[in-house]
């Protein structure tokens, strides 16, 4: 196999994982050298399509990528809400689990059902969710945003007003002390709005640090919500009042 063939299969395989893969496995792989592989990373980084680590590689997008960091931002506490917010879905449900980084942290905990179907506009989730065989995985269709990895438009819009859902799990960039939900573009907006009125039960999914964060277009308040999943160290006052316009679940860490 020539070098360039070689490479372009390493990036197929890094694409598909989503991980690191070390100079040991490609070389097992490639049944080559173990300098041999080192030589085509090398080459692979100058192209500038992968980085690499000790005794490996990883594809510059996934660590780069704008999503990505976003995920990996306040990593325990959106885990930490995710795995709580899972045990609102039952095998045999039909759910909506949005593009946020917090929504994604939703996605690792369900592979226990049975005869779940979740719809999607997020692309991170596919290879997590596409693991679980008892996971029916349908995607959302539209214009792809390839930095922050979600589907979003006039396309995807049209696509959700014929759908109907057991669960919509949503995430926010901001929840301010009247209790607006605000997102950070119209766009983002627009297509939450039509989100919310597609479930027949409504989950937020914002941890403490969303609460008094800056972001300027309202999709929605905590009373279109049934219940609010959140993390510790909300003042209290401020906790009670908004408490007030939904049920909200404080998860352990």
């Amino acid at each position: 196999m020539k070098p360039k063939q070689r490479q372009e299969q390493m990036l197929a395989q890094l694409h598909a994982l989503q991980s690191e893969l070390s100079v040991e496995e490609l070389a097992k792989k490639f049944v080559v050298s173990a300098l041999t592989i080192r030589r085509d990373l090398d080459q692979l980084e100058a192209d500038r399509v992968i980085l690499r680590t000790h005794g490996g590689c990883v594809l510059r997008a996934t660590v780069e990528s704008a999503y990505h960091n976003r995920v990996a931002l306040n990593f325990e506490l959106k885990q930490a809400i995710g795995r709580a917010a899972a045990k609102e879905v039952r095998s045999g449900d039909v759910i909506l689990i949005n593009d946020g980084s917090t929504a994604f942290h939703l996605a690792p905990h369900l592979s226990h059902l049975e005869k779940l179907s979740v719809h999607t506009n997020s692309l991170a989730v596919i290879p997590v969710l596409g693991r679980f065989p008892g996971v029916r995985l349908y995607i959302l269709g539209g214009e792809y945003n390839p930095e922050m990895r979600f589907i979003r438009g006039s396309m995807t819009e049209q696509a959700l007003e014929g759908l109907q859902f057991d669960s919509v799990f949503l995430g926010t960039d901001a929840v301010d002390a009247r209790g607006n939900c605000l997102v950070s573009d119209p766009d983002a907006a627009r297509l939450a709005e039509v989100m919310l009125r597609r479930g027949a039960r409504r989950i937020l999914l914002a941890d403490h640090t969303k609460v008094g964060a800056k972001a300027h277009v309202v999709y929605g308040r905590l009373t279109d919500f049934d219940i609010w999943y959140t993390t510790p160290k909300i003042n209290p006052l401020q906790l009670r009042q908004l408490s007030q316009q939904t049920t909200v679940k404080v998860v352990n860490l």
